[in-house]
């Protein structure tokens, strides 16, 4: 068998694992050189803004985890005061690849991309079990591979269990202690309390604790998704995963997420792009393929959008992107 026919049984098996259990680590799937730079920006991005060295726990005796708001205290929104490197990373063309895979689309759409820095004393990251569809959409995922999504964790850093690796468990054993629903708390499947103003404070000074019997459950069988850096942790809206603590002494973990949809798919939604506009839009503009610029919604050459009008316009607003693709398609 060819490398390449290699490569793609290998990315089909992980299309596969990823539709069946709803999340599966893609190991070491950058290269060290493309993360090498990513792992700069972060630490020029976030190393000044560390706190502390020795792990905390906030977890009552019991729980499984908690939320609270010091857990994202260090995250930035695409796009970064940083490298091409970075603000392309969750772009990168192999990530849109395996999204359209995945979706069993032709066309994605990035909806969300944050780099998230950890540092060990920082907060209690342990967290409860929970779906992610809570703050992605205003229904739930669709039945099919194209009415959900699929998200990536890149780890910039390697990520331990120590260094706060997410857990999960996949859908189908979940589903034997849930049931099917996969409701976006494991405590609302049986009518218990979800996630609202009545159950979780966003108090700056308090984390809010959650011991149901099932957390408990899907704790005695969750997985790790520990990985070295370069790996993927992709996984869907609605599998039910949960952060960890930090316990190494002076540790720190680096991601970037990157979330994608089909095209189209107006139920799902996270960043409006030009809300951010005051943010360095042009390191990704200048430096990105149409088919990565496709993915913030900037139509491809030789889309009707695109006119001499439209061209010369976009190149008052970006003087300095290559613009040669979308006007030799006119």
């Amino acid at each position: 068998m060819m490398k390449d026919d290699q490569s793609e049984c290998r990315i089909s098996d992980q299309v596969s694992a990823f539709r069946r259990d709803g999340a599966v680590i893609l190991d070491r799937f950058l290269a060290a050189d493309e993360i090498a730079p990513v792992n700069a920006d972060c630490d020029a991005m976030f190393l000044a803004r560390r706190n502390s060295h020795n792990a905390v726990v906030n977890t009552p005796k019991g729980a499984v985890g908690v939320f609270d708001p010091a857990q994202f205290r260090n995250t930035e929104h695409l796009p970064f005061a940083a490298s091409k490197a970075m603000n392309l990373i969750g772009l990168n063309p192999r990530l849109i690849a395996f999204a359209k895979a995945a979706l069993g689309v032709d066309d994605v759409r990035l909806y969300q991309c944050d780099a998230w820095a950890k540092f060990t004393g920082d907060a209690d990251y342990d967290q409860p079990f929970h779906c992610d569809f809570k703050n992605h959409t205003l229904t739930v995922p669709g039945d099919t591979a194209a009415g959900s999504t699929i998200n990536f964790m890149i780890f910039v850093t390697d990520v331990s269990d120590d260094l706060g690796a997410i857990h999960y468990v996949p859908n189908p054993e979940a589903a034997a202690i849930v049931g099917p629903m996969r409701t976006i708390m494991p405590e609302e499947a049986d009518g218990g309390a979800g996630l609202g103003g009545a159950q979780i404070s966003f108090d700056d000074n308090h984390a809010t604790a959650f011991a149901h019997p099932k957390q408990l459950a899907l704790k005695k069988i969750e997985r790790s998704g520990a990985a070295p850096a370069g790996s993927v942790f992709a996984y869907s809206i609605d599998v039910y995963h949960r952060g960890t603590n930090l316990t190494r002494p002076g540790g720190h973990r680096y991601t970037i997420t990157a979330s994608f949809k089909a095209a189209g798919n107006d139920q799902v939604a996270w960043t409006a792009w030009p809300y951010h506009f005051l943010k360095p839009w042009n390191n990704v503009v200048d430096n990105a393929s149409p088919e990565q610029l496709a993915c913030l919604g900037i139509p491809r050459p030789g889309d009707p959008f695109w006119t001499a009008n439209t061209i010369a316009r976009m190149k008052q607003r970006w003087p300095n992107w290559d613009m040669t693709p979308y006007s030799a398609a006119l």
